[in-house]
């Protein structure tokens, strides 16, 4: 049985008898430890109604671009493979949810959806739940804890956050048992999206902006499993002291596939336990405290994409020093294009353009350097969303915008005053010369 508190009933609406029970999938795109898909096979089972399974494909998402589109539809496809063969009806339609969902509900007994956190995502449920006349429940299965039943504020940092996982994560900390469905459906005789050819959808599909990238990745349950075996394998027991090392590009890579919701967070940590590696604790902080951390930062904070989310001591020590002279200012488009005199910015700028995906310790880097390189702090702020956004595979996710916060002062205590930066954390490019061999980065960037 799922937990209870993992779920939500987001309207009041009773009981009611329909033809089928929906699974509205779209944040879990997966069928692997995906408490929401196993929920509504009980539902389903309890009514003793057939279960559908809808993901909407949406045009022109936020900052959308090819790449992102063509890595989602590779997990889709291995979503649809899956429940083939576990004999359930699923449907990609290309429409928005509030759109297709409640036309779709009239005949449902309850609609079923997994959890998201960001503004689009939530206004896309509230909306659904608003316009259905059937009971509509949301389960939360891209947290290993449920983000409510850690605290019920935004916390100050993972020093705060801590202490709460810790004590009941125990409670969740174990695998989801996938239930068999005992009511078959030859479907709705819905005419769905056919992802026999992901270049012909993508051929008619709208992006926020028309880039093509040369990702390394291709998208996927199966793919993210084979990543992350292969990353406890080679790089686990070195992860604790090299994970920062741009040059040796220690990572596990599972961003993007968190991102997506193509591999659970609860499967990754049951799997890095297995290990019992030296880097297993390393692994896990950033896994379960650092993630679950920027997940409490979007719920909570409504400001979460921009400048006013920060504390208070961050925003007036950058106001304050806005007024100080930078020794290189830059527009948007030179950031963009990697046109500054960093050789090693430059790099980490070119990574997340061309491949989609920037080393995390540069990342850092980068957003410092913004901050540093353009007259407006809250200009700055903005650019940096606009180009993560953009760019990043893994982008348009609360790692993500609490990645950029926390460059601002987000997450993080006050410093020593300097230039510029006020009292918030300073990295130059001196740190990175004497932590790396930074050149040896530069160069495999070069070389993409």
């Amino acid at each position: 049985m799922i937990q209870p508190s993992r779920i939500q009933a987001l309207n009041g609406h009773p009981e009611t008898r329909g033809k089928y029970v929906i699974y509205w999938m779209q944040a879990a795109q997966r069928t692997d430890y995906n408490h929401a898909l196993e929920y509504a096979i009980e539902v389903s089972n309890s009514q003793r109604l057939p279960l559908i399974v809808i993901f909407c494909l949406v045009d022109r998402y936020p900052f959308s671009n090819q790449s992102h589109y063509r890595f989602m539809l590779e997990g889709i496809q291995d979503v649809q493979q899956s429940l083939e063969k576990r004999r359930i009806p699923f449907y990609v339609v290309r429409e928005s949810p509030e759109i297709i969902i409640p036309k779709l509900a009239e005949e449902a007994s309850m609609v079923i959806v997994d959890r998201d956190y960001q503004k689009v995502q939530r206004k896309w449920r509230i909306d659904v739940a608003n316009l259905i006349e059937c009971p509509m429940h949301q389960v939360e299965t891209n947290v290993i804890v449920p983000i409510e039943a850690v605290t019920n504020k935004e916390e100050f940092s993972a020093g705060t956050i801590r202490p709460k996982i810790q004590r009941i994560i125990e409670d969740y900390l174990f695998p989801v048992r996938k239930r068999r469905l005992k009511i078959q459906s030859e479907g709705i005789g819905l005419t769905g999206v056919d992802l026999g050819g992901i270049d012909s959808i993508l051929k008619h599909t709208k992006f926020s902006r028309n880039l093509t990238q040369n990702i390394p990745f291709t998208g996927g349950t199966a793919q993210a499993t084979k990543l992350l075996r292969k990353f406890i394998t080679r790089n686990l027991d070195v992860f604790g002291t090299e994970r920062n090392d741009p040059s040796v590009n220690r990572l596990s890579s599972m961003s993007p596939y968190l991102h997506f919701g193509q591999i659970s967070p609860l499967a990754i940590a049951i799997e890095i336990q297995k290990a019992t590696s030296p880097g297993s604790e390393s692994y896990l902080e950033e896994l379960i405290i650092r993630r679950e951390l920027s997940m409490n930062f979007v719920f909570f904070n409504p400001n979460y994409d921009n400048f006013e989310c920060l504390p208070n001591w961050a925003k007036e020590t950058l106001e304050i020093h806005s007024f100080d002279k930078r020794d290189y200012v830059y527009s948007v488009k030179e950031l963009e294009n990697a046109s500054t005199h960093d050789p090693y910015w430059n790099a980490a700028q070119k990574e997340m353009v061309q491949r989609g995906k920037m080393h995390g310790y540069m990342r850092m880097y980068w957003g410092k350097k913004i901050l540093e390189w353009m007259e407006s702090p809250s200009d700055a702020y903005e650019t940096c969303i606009r180009l993560n956004d953009m760019y990043e595979l893994d982008g348009r996710d609360p790692n993500g915008y609490a990645g950029v916060a926390w460059c601002f002062g987000k997450h993080d205590r006050a410093w020593g005053e300097r230039k510029i930066f006020g009292k918030v954390r300073y990295m130059n490019d001196k740190g990175l010369k004497r932590k790396f061999d930074i050149e040896a980065y530069v160069n495999r960037i070069d070389e993409l």
